[in-house]
């Protein structure tokens, strides 16, 4: 009882911090739009409240380590992706960063509002246009001093284990000469029931790791770099896990 009870107020604290924040995030857009190209101000506005959301949630524990010295230096953020609530907890990392998102967030009333105003990127999966046009955009907001975010698992991965990651971020980032910035992510795999929206109780980090400079990079450099990134996100992911309590082996068996 008392675990449905949470769920419902999880549920509404995060639908009425959308319907607020939606007029504040345009209020913010509005005042900055004529000066700030790269959405700096309106995107962190948007991530703030996905920050409150989470700190109202009373079934989750979320908390970040480590920070960057320049917000405003342009960085490729990857990170691995356990669940829709990892989102709301790299969201709380005190700098900005675009995010690039599957086309059906967008179509989600307040929230799409917000996602446009605040300049993500929309991708729709299989669609060699829209793919091209995302990364146009990933360049635009690089070269506007702002960081892009993206999942290079693609997906959420169903099991404990990481899936193999994608060639765009890193790509993207040895093309722009950007730095990759791994983030490690534990927990966030409890916090919401496989298969559903439903709010679980759940601890959970995410922390930034050392980041890898791109300058000199070629083309025939991406998979080393892939292969070390992924490298320091399984290790830090371990390290957070074994931290929280969570054996992965167990999780693996749990979910399979």
């Amino acid at each position: 009882m008392a675990g449905t009870l949470l769920n419902w107020w999880a549920w509404t604290g995060t639908v009425l911090s959308v319907i607020i924040g939606t007029p504040i995030v345009a209020l913010v857009y509005a005042c900055t739009a004529p000066f700030d190209k790269g959405r700096y101000a309106a995107g962190r506005a948007f991530r703030l409240v996905a920050v409150f959301a989470t700190r109202i949630n009373g079934l989750w524990n979320f908390h970040t380590r480590g920070r960057i010295a320049d917000p405003r230096r342009p960085y490729v953020v990857v990170a691995n992706h356990e669940s829709y609530a990892d989102v709301f907890l790299i969201s709380c990392f005190p700098w900005e960063m675009k995010w690039l998102s599957k086309d059906t967030m967008f179509k989600i009333p307040c929230m799409g509002w917000m996602m446009q105003m605040a300049g993500d990127i929309k991708l729709v999966r299989g669609n060699r246009d829209s793919t091209l046009d995302a990364i146009a955009q990933c360049r635009d907001r690089l070269a506007k001093r702002v960081s892009v975010m993206i999942f290079p698992e693609g997906t959420r991965s169903r099991t404990s284990e990481m899936l193999p990651f994608k060639d765009g971020a890193f790509r993207l980032a040895i093309e722009s000469g950007a730095p990759i910035l791994p983030i490690a992510v534990a927990g966030t795999r409890n916090a919401m029931a496989k298969g559903t929206f439903r709010f679980l109780r759940a601890r959970a980090l995410a922390e930034v790791l050392e980041p890898i400079e791109t300058h000199g990079m070629t083309m025939a450099d991406i998979g080393r770099l892939k292969a070390l990134t992924r490298e320091r996100i399984e290790a830090g992911r371990r390290k957070l896990a074994a931290e929280l309590g969570i054996r992965l082996h167990d999780v693996e068996n749990a979910v399979a």
